[in-house]
């Protein structure tokens, strides 16, 4: 009697396990990879040609964010600082000091730093920096308490994930505009009776009193607030929203 299925057919079950191993090695390495800060850039922490401390200037200092990163509320990207920026302080201020001497050879010259940049967004995604700036998004949740850091690290994932979870819920990011670099900011912190005037009261609060010392809003609130009055709807399942 003949074979109903050809000799080959005895080396099936022995090629399924090999697909079979290859597949899930694949998958693993995938998942160890894309999961992982590396891939993420959690933690990348470069050398910048000039220590650059943002504690001592801006937690001691008092600087904001917008002075030497001025492009941030009009521009879709972000700047980095030219040597003029530095030079507006440094001509006079710890003019002799032998680590700014990179920013003084680069003012000389007219030649630009070669600043590392920290942040940046891959090229198949569309992200706008204003867009975010301007609808109450701080720069903490994004960059996080840089205002706290002595060297700049990449301290947030910006994973489609991550971004995804404040797209679906932006009022748990969403601050007034006047506290977007704030980046101490506190919901406790705001007066809720100057923040119902400006904006309106939260959703299911009508029988609360925000004239009393001890009522305070919830980050929910606030946020909840701002998304209704500024007409907040970020893309959440449209890929073309960030992808175009």
């Amino acid at each position: 009697m003949a074979n109903i299925f050809p000799r080959g057919s005895n080396l099936l079950p022995i090629k399924f396990v090999i697909i079979l191993f290859v597949l899930g090695n694949a998958a693993s390495v995938g998942v160890w990879y894309y999961f992982t800060p590396k891939y993420t850039r959690v933690g990348y922490q470069p050398a910048q040609p000039v220590p650059f401390p943002h504690d001592v200037h801006v937690s001691q200092l008092g600087m904001d964010c917008r002075y030497c990163h001025s492009f941030v509320e009009v521009a879709a990207h972000s700047n980095i600082p030219t040597t003029q920026v530095c030079m507006n302080c440094h001509s006079q201020i710890q003019r002799d000091n032998p680590k700014l001497a990179p920013i003084r050879e680069s003012w000389a010259t007219g030649q630009p730093m070669q600043w590392v940049q920290i942040h940046k967004t891959s090229d198949f995604v569309f992200f706008n920096h204003s867009a975010h700036v301007n609808r109450g998004v701080s720069c903490v949740s994004c960059h996080d308490k840089v205002n706290e850091m002595a060297v700049v690290y990449h301290a947030k994932p910006h994973s489609m994930d991550w971004c995804l979870d404040c797209h679906r819920a932006p009022e748990s990011a969403l601050r007034p505009l006047n506290q977007i670099t704030n980046l101490n900011w506190e919901p406790a912190q705001e007066d809720p009776q100057a923040f119902v005037a400006a904006y309106g009261k939260p959703a299911g609060t009508e029988g609360r009193d925000f004239t009393k010392p001890k009522e305070r809003l919830t980050q929910e609130e606030i946020g909840s607030v701002l998304r209704d009055k500024w007409h907040i709807n970020p893309p959440d399942k449209n890929c073309a929203g960030c992808h175009r």
